[in-house]
């Protein structure tokens, strides 16, 4: 029996649902999702295991034009996961505008492997309406295949599936079958945290957090995990704790059951905040957190 495996990277702008699309290809919540733009920050693989075959998926930060050192680094994240795929997926959707990216278009139509478009949201547009965005894409990269789909309603995506699995290639798999993401238990649990801080707090305080695992012990009973939320300035180290602490514990309950829900046992979490001024530019600072 011949063996498939290779490299599905997932690339595209912010609030496309790259994420949602991972974790739908997938059937695992691995990226976090949130309706603020620039939500995710690495390059998180997810893997599909069956007997005759494995697909390694990888979402990637959504492309943007770097406003410092941090966002740098991230969009290294999506140049590799150009350069090493074997086949890539174009997010799209029915809202942005097709010229939006037109450096990273031209780079669609230079790369040798297969290219698919995947047209996102179609739930939110009118069939004339998809049909002539499909047909502006065809024109501007005429090699690469379409699909319209839904991967909130999951609709179509049995089609994109089915095609990524005859355009894998042939090879032993590039991982142990046991295994689910190239990231660790750690890896989930700040990121975990992080959704919550998205989802708790406006402006800009998200953009200037970062989380950090300082201990992860884990017991017959429940992990204990003490994690650091790293802000930039003391007046986001008030918002982020709140009157009395209200708003960090908010974060650590949400958080725990999460937590809870994904590694299946119990959870001892404790909260910290410190200030570590200007980390999105500190080489020595992103090298540390994993950037």
């Amino acid at each position: 029996m011949t063996h498939k495996a290779g490299f599905v990277n997932i690339i595209g702008n912010p609030n496309v649902g790259k994420s949602t699309l991972m974790n739908a290809l997938v059937g695992e919540k691995l990226s976090i999702i949130t309706s603020k733009a620039q939500t995710t920050r690495h390059r998180i693989m997810g893997i599909v295991n069956e007997p005759d075959y494995q697909i390694i998926y990888s979402d990637t930060p959504g492309i943007l034009k770097p406003n410092y050192r941090l966002q740098e680094n991230m969009m290294q994240f999506v140049d590799t996961a150009l350069g090493d795929a074997d086949i890539i997926l174009y997010v799209t959707d029915v809202v942005e505008t097709v010229t939006k990216n037109p450096e990273y278009i031209q780079k669609l139509n230079r790369i040798a492997i297969p290219v698919l478009i995947v047209l996102n949201k179609i739930d939110k547009s009118s069939q004339e309406e998809v049909k002539a965005l499909m047909e502006q894409w065809h024109s501007l990269v005429p090699k690469a295949e379409l699909f319209p789909v839904s991967a909130l309603e999951r609709f179509n995506l049995e089609a994109l599936f089915s095609r990524i699995l005859e355009l894998l290639p042939e090879s032993p798999p590039w991982f142990e079958k046991d295994r689910f993401t190239d990231k660790s238990l750690r890896f989930f649990a700040s990121e975990i945290i992080r959704e919550k801080i998205f989802l708790n707090y406006s402006q800009e305080i998200p953009y200037s957090v970062e989380v950090t695992i300082e201990a992860f012990i884990e017991n017959n009973q429940r992990y204990d995990i003490r994690a650091v939320i790293n802000v930039m300035r003391d007046s986001q180290k008030g918002i982020i704790i709140g009157k009395q602490g209200s708003a960090l514990k908010r974060v650590g309950t949400q958080a725990r059951l999460d937590m809870e829900a994904f590694f299946e046992k119990k959870v001892f979490l404790e909260l910290f905040v410190k200030v570590v001024p200007d980390w999105r530019e500190n080489k020595t600072r992103l090298r540390q957190f994993g950037y």
